[in-house]
């Protein structure tokens, strides 16, 4: 964990703020060179019914969730919202777009069939908070589909991770050391199937309440 004061909800949509515009760029790269784009497709294939895309960021997940009934999105950061609704139209899908912290969803119980998240938990002050809110808004039967980084399960990359994770946290409050399988069972989450990329740093996991 990194030494200096942990970013909160205020600071990450400042930061965010600042390059909304240049994030999808940043995505690709994690897209096309590491995996994740693979990662995603698999997993948000089991998205149905009415959706909830939590920390939506500039709509990344977007393109595999044309099939479903309805989708909601929310993130922090106004100008990241602001580039999704963007996308959105490109693609001719209908969001309804929200900003909403992940820690404290403003929607009652069960409200959804599936919540989906990608390359969030890394950021979000409190994960656990956010993860038991998306159990929380799931109806009991739904899924919750994630695709995340965290500490590879190689000895000398988790290592060199953790050398670097004070750094790897300035710019962007992003934890890329996490156990993120750890942070699934604390908030006790059943996860019912895994695929991991590039040393096992990235997972994509379909989950349940």
């Amino acid at each position: 964990m990194t030494t200096q004061r942990p970013y909160r909800d205020d600071d990450l949509r400042d930061l965010y703020d600042g390059f909304a515009s240049s994030y999808r760029w940043s995505s690709l790269v994690n897209d096309t060179l590491f995996g994740v784009a693979g990662l995603r497709r698999w997993v948000m294939r089991h998205a149905v019914g009415d959706v909830l895309d939590v920390a939506c960021g500039t709509g990344e997940n977007f393109p595999h969730l044309r099939g479903v009934d309805r989708v909601t999105a929310v993130d922090l950061s106004p100008r990241m919202l602001d580039q999704a609704r963007r996308r959105a139209d490109r693609l001719g899908l209908d969001v309804d777009l929200r900003q909403m912290s992940a820690q404290h969803l403003t929607f009652p119980d069960g409200a959804f069939d599936t919540v989906t998240t990608a390359m969030s938990t890394c950021t979000f002050p409190d994960p656990v908070a956010a993860l038991c809110e998306m159990a929380r808004v799931v109806r009991p039967t739904g899924r919750i589909l994630l695709v995340e980084h965290g500490r590879s399960r190689i000895g000398a990359v988790a290592r060199a991770q953790d050398r670097r994770a004070e750094a790897h946290y300035r710019p962007a409050g992003c934890r890329w050391n996490t156990d993120v399988a750890a942070l699934f069972d604390e908030a006790g989450l059943v996860v019912d199937a895994t695929r991991t990329r590039t040393l096992g740093i990235f997972t994509a996991a379909v989950a349940r309440p």
